[in-house]
């Protein structure tokens, strides 16, 4: 087995845990969507993609570990996982998609590396418990709603890469004491 097809085991609603073989390289849109007790998922390894949707709505979710060989966190891939409080993104990763954590609202922290040069839209929108953040060198852009209703966000550090900030980005950070505008900035 290689791969985890499209909504595989999307909704089975009492799966708690699962260890995915060393020969499976692929999970499919929404393989594991919904499936709501899911708390913990081993991943191989050899698994270079996660595809949108994948655990979309696993509101048990509370750890899972990604391999080096993931590039790319797709769009809704954690979207809904309340359970989820941290994540360590591996070095891999050049890109976050939109709405990949948003309303992980359990998420208390996140490290992204250097390797990642774009975050799109609604990333971590509504993660309420996250308290800080630093973007890495390489991104230029902060997209729409990325911080959005981030309630517990306090302190940001945005990298001299960022040239633009757009709308909503960080509506709702009502604990937000600390940020540093780039002088390379042209619009917020």
């Amino acid at each position: 087995m290689t791969r985890i097809g499209e909504s595989a085991f999307m909704s089975c609603t009492s799966l708690e845990s699962l260890t995915l073989p060393d020969s499976v390289t692929r999970i499919d849109y929404m393989a594991f969507a919904s499936c709501e007790r899911l708390k913990n998922i081993t991943i191989p390894d050899s698994l270079y993609c996660i595809g949108a949707h994948a655990f979309n709505n696993c509101k048990s979710l509370e750890n899972i570990t990604l391999p080096d060989s993931i590039t790319e966190i797709d769009s809704f891939v954690f979207h809904g996982c309340q359970s989820l409080k941290s994540m360590i993104i591996p070095d891999s990763v050049t890109a976050i998609h939109s709405d990949a954590f948003k309303k992980c609202s359990s998420l208390e922290s996140i490290k992204i590396p250097e390797s990642v040069d774009s975050i799109e839209w609604n990333a971590f929108k509504g993660c309420k418990k996250l308290t800080g953040i630093t973007i890495p060198n390489g991104v230029t852009v902060i997209s729409d709603s990325i911080f959005e209703n981030c309630e517990s966000l306090e302190h940001i550090k945005l990298p001299d890469s960022i040239d633009n900030i757009y709308n909503n980005t960080f509506a709702g950070c009502s604990s937000l004491e600390y940020i540093t505008i780039p002088d390379a900035v042209k619009s917020i």
